[in-house]
């Protein structure tokens, strides 16, 4: 019978640390192969397009926002995104599972947990965290995740772009976008577009009638590129 093809696996760069514990746990599973390793931000695409590996790994802190989530998704179908994040919450899993990811884990996860997470991710599936505190993920329900056009307005939203603004753009009523902002907050966890948007909050009327649950949720499309980082590592 046929030894079955390895899962071949990307990457990304992370702190010295974190990266040798993620090499020494994927190499010491016969059944994974890193195809690239250290890979730089600005280089996923490059090296998703080339190489092509099943599953990626990811840190959540190099990004911009998730809406890079659903793009190299999108861009590179064939791969399966594994993030890890520093500390990871309810809204923020949420946001990335509804955008494609098959994983959001903290960086403190155990070993053994990130080759599930990988194997699974492999398959096709989603790994649903465990509860474990206030601020961590919960399973998530369809009812939970973004539809397609709300994947279209939450960027929107995070730019700061009036209602107005987003149904012109999108060619719908301002009354549609209303009820995808109201949706999309129930969705994430989040108040208002004040924790979405980028930068100090500008005051808007439209936040009214658009409330969803209080959740202390960090602004998703603040750049993380410069901010201080808290080293981590991955328990064995």
């Amino acid at each position: 019978m046929p030894a079955s093809p390895l899962i071949t696996v990307a990457v990304a760069r992370f702190e010295d640390l974190l990266g040798h514990g993620l090499r020494s746990a994927i190499e010491n599973d016969s059944a994974l192969e890193i195809v690239a390793m250290d890979v730089e931000h600005e280089r996923l695409g490059v090296v998703l397009r080339a190489l092509r590996p099943r599953v990626a790994i990811l840190d959540v802190d190099a990004l911009a926002n998730l809406a890079e989530i659903r793009r190299l998704g999108r861009e590179h179908p064939d791969t399966r995104l594994v993030l890890l994040v520093t500390h990871p919450t309810t809204a923020e899993c949420n946001q990335a599972l509804a955008f494609g990811a098959s994983a959001y884990l903290g960086r403190n996860t155990q070993a053994r947990d990130i080759l599930n997470a990988i194997h699974l991710a492999s398959r096709g599936l989603q790994l649903i965290p465990r509860a474990t505190s206030d601020s961590a993920p919960r399973p998530l329900q369809g009812s939970q995740l973004l539809t397609e056009r709300e994947a279209e307005v939450l960027p929107l939203l995070q730019q700061g772009s009036s209602n107005a603004e987003i149904a012109a753009r999108l060619g719908v009523g301002v009354e549609t976008i209303r009820s995808h902002a109201r949706n999309i907050y129930r969705k994430l966890g989040v108040s208002s577009r004040r924790e979405l948007t980028v930068g100090p909050p500008r005051p808007s009327s439209e936040d009214a009638g658009a409330e969803g649950p209080p959740h202390r949720a960090r602004h998703w499309a603040t750049p993380t590129r410069g901010r201080q980082r808290r080293r981590g590592s991955v328990r064995r």
